[in-house]
């Protein structure tokens, strides 16, 4: 699982059958600024994953991949490698608010 960030959402229209009907979204992972430890920063790579939850373009995210994310009964039989199962609210890193949905963040 990480954390990352979902910058936009693709569309195809010419897909397998059981993909009809299900949100794309890109998403960006994100880390741990390394020398200050108090904020998040990009990792510079993008994934696709299959939105289950409505998250939004600028929502932090969970996102799990490979096996792990046909493990959902929704996606069970699905021909896909990345899933959005969370929609983050608050990461906390020793003990600062490194990031909060609400924005109040440092």
């Amino acid at each position: 699982m990480f954390v990352a960030k979902v910058t936009g959402s693709l569309v195809s229209t010419q897909k397998v059958a059981s993909m009809v009907g299900y949100k794309l979204m890109v998403v960006e992972p994100y880390r741990l600024e390394p020398q200050a430890r108090n904020r998040l920063t990009t990792t510079g790579r993008t994934f696709v994953a299959v939105d289950l939850l409505g998250a939004g373009e600028g929502d932090l995210v969970l996102v799990t991949l490979g096996s792990s994310a046909r493990l959902t009964p929704e996606t069970r039989n699905l021909p896909l490698d990345a899933v959005i199962i969370g929609i983050v609210d608050t990461v906390h890193v020793d003990s600062a608010c490194v990031y909060s949905r609400a924005g109040d963040a440092a």
